[in-house]
């Protein structure tokens, strides 16, 4: 791959991720409207907290009002860190009955009450002949793209299934974005995506399906970790270009739970690096050297990837281990350089060269500040980390880390 390349890659995910997580872009509404082939009375009854048919979607296990300013308890299907349903506490305002109503949240078991300082949602319902438009809208204050793109089609997904149980009276769950056959298609379509980086010839495309091949390996090891720490249900969305998110079925409940998801994405690989550089040895002392040099690529992928995850870089694996290990700012800003210190060494061992790696460490430096504080605070702190699971976190990403660097050096060699 070319310097020139190169640096279009990198600029351009740069950019996404900026775009995407911390682009400031103030107060803005996401508004879906759909025509329903139903009467007013009905689609009150399910959109409307109190409404009879409330729990159409199985979102809404019950509403209750608290007092008579309006205050209500509503409490969701969603599981919270300790596995119970959230609770809402909302505010519903502008109520005309059949028509429209408008709802701010005050508080709610999972997530800090700053996080509602400027969400508001409202449901509205007008007649079209026999037929009635909804039109839903959300408004709140965003840092990047990716969470006011998702709940637009969000909003959108719902109305789907609103318009599919009025006419089924049945609620269909899913949708075709997490499907499997789905997320298989992206992975493709980021194959496909990366194959120009890589040269458009055979070998470019099978250096694309193998990097596509390693971020599914990792994002494996995430949900593996999740279902572990006590997560009923795991899934991977794959996003093409920018790789894969491996999403838990409930909020983080300790330190070392998020320590332990975030290192098992290279802990997984760790297990595959070695079984990869004995078969490849196996098979090239067979002769077969197309084999050999296909796994050694493989091995090799593998180990840089994940390695590479390991920077302590503020929402990437490492910076996310690190912060749940270290007990203090000191630690953690001199375990962050002794870290990203290592990975320029054996880079340069590896044979990358200077300007190569003072880039990357730049770029490392650059994605630290563009995600930090992107993260979402939970309503109470997590369980603090023990101090043997301290040592054994600390320990695993050592580890973790000398086998992919001795997979990285071993690759090197064999494919020079």
């Amino acid at each position: 791959m070319s310097v020139i390349v190169t640096v279009i890659l990198v600029a351009g995910n740069l950019g996404l991720i900026f775009l995407l997580m911390t682009v400031p872009l103030g107060l803005r509404t996401v508004r879906v409207s759909r025509v329903v082939a139903a009467d007013r009375h009905r689609l009150w009854q399910a959109l409307w907290p109190f409404g009879s048919d409330a729990g159409w979607s199985g979102e809404i296990l019950s509403a209750e009002p608290l007092d008579c300013e309006g205050m209500t308890l509503v409490k969701l299907s969603w599981e919270g860190r300790d596995g119970q349903p959230i609770e809402r506490k909302a505010v519903f305002e502008d109520v005309v009955e059949e028509s429209r109503f408008s709802m701010r949240v005050i508080d709610d078991t999972a997530l800090d009450p700053s996080f509602w300082a400027n969400y508001r949602e409202t449901a509205e319902l007008v007649p079209e002949g026999d037929a009635t438009r909804v039109t839903l809208t959300q408004t709140d204050r965003y840092r990047g793209l990716a969470f006011l793109i998702f709940r637009y089609f969000a909003l959108r997904r719902e109305l789907g299934k609103l318009q599919l149980w009025v006419r089924t009276g049945e609620f269909r769950k899913g949708g075709w974005f997490e499907h499997p056959l789905s997320q298989v298609g992206f992975a493709v379509l980021s194959a496909f995506i990366l194959w120009p980086f890589f040269g458009l010839n055979p070998g470019g495309l099978i250096l694309a399906a193998i990097l596509t091949s390693v971020v599914a390996l990792h994002e494996l090891g995430h949900m593996a970790a999740f279902r572990l720490t006590g997560h009923r249900r795991a899934r991977m969305i794959f996003i093409p270009l920018l790789g894969g998110i491996a999403i838990g079925g409930r909020p983080y409940d300790s330190r070392f739970e998020v320590a332990f998801v975030a290192l098992m994405g290279a802990g997984f690989s760790a297990f595959l690096v070695p079984v990869l550089i004995a078969a490849s040895g196996f098979v090239g002392g067979e002769g077969h050297r197309l084999a050999a040099a296909l796994l050694a690529t493989l091995a090799g992928c593998a180990s840089l990837f994940n390695i590479a995850n390991l920077v302590p870089v503020w929402k990437f694996d490492g910076g996310q281990v690190l912060r749940q290990i270290c007990p203090g700012p000191v630690v953690l800003a001199a375990a962050s350089f002794f870290l990203l210190f290592a990975l320029l060494a054996l880079g340069w061992r590896a044979g990358f060269s200077s300007s190569f790696l003072l880039i990357a460490g730049a770029v490392f430096s650059i994605l630290s500040l563009i995600t930090m504080g992107s993260g979402v605070k939970p309503r109470h702190e997590l369980k603090p980390i023990q101090s043997f699971d301290r040592l054994a976190m600390a320990g695993a990403l050592l580890a973790v880390f000398a086998i992919h660097g001795y997979g990285l050096l071993w690759a090197a060699a064999q494919l020079a």
